[in-house]
């Protein structure tokens, strides 16, 4: 589990791409890249990082579902997530 600050950390900056999306897009649009400059850093979408909903881990993430791995193994195996079953031949 992450740190509870590192997770907050990653919802502000999801909270500040979503707020000045359209107007990076104007500007973009514009080619006014002094204004771009202008904007906070974490509003760029570049910055943000995928994480795991339930536990914040950054790494083994799947987008599909939205978890990472290590959580996708443990629903899967305690029969949390439809249509899911472990292979076996």
């Amino acid at each position: 589990m992450s740190k509870k600050s590192i997770i907050a950390r990653e919802a502000k900056r999801e909270a500040l791409v979503a707020k000045y999306a359209e107007k990076r897009a104007a500007l973009k649009a514009a080619g006014d890249y002094a204004a771009l400059d202008l904007l906070p850093k974490n509003a760029s979408p570049v910055r943000l990082k995928n994480r795991c909903q339930l536990t914040g881990r950054p790494r083994g993430y799947m987008r599909y579902f939205g978890i990472s791995r290590v959580v996708f193994r443990d629903m899967a195996l305690n029969g949390k997530i439809p249509g899911v079953k472990k292979a076996s031949w």
